[in-house]
């Protein structure tokens, strides 16, 4: 029993490394792209609203993008598509 006692603290040493690992948050993409009929928008920043930009569903679609190009979503297989609003957003 006293040589389990003695591996207590190692044990929870490494239970606090696992979990500071696994449940630490995930970092962001430092950019964030959409495409809306034939423009790439630099939305980086941008709160989605009425203002700006929206994510509507739409089911095969994604809606934002690390880089201008369709090979890199955010969220793969999101089902929204990203749709500019009227005001205007810098290309």
């Amino acid at each position: 029993m006293d040589k389990l006692m003695s591996k207590l603290p190692l044990l929870a040493f490494v239970l606090a490394a696992f979990a500071a690992v696994a449940f630490s948050p995930k970092e962001l993409p430092s950019n964030q792209y959409g495409f809306d009929n034939g423009v790439w928008y630099n939305v980086t920043g941008q709160i989605p609203g009425s203002h700006t930009y929206n994510c509507n569903e739409l089911e095969n679609s994604d809606c934002l993008y690390a880089s201008p190009d369709t090979s890199t979503p955010i969220n793969p297989g999101e089902d929204r598509e990203f749709v500019k609003m009227p005001a205007a957003l810098p290309q």
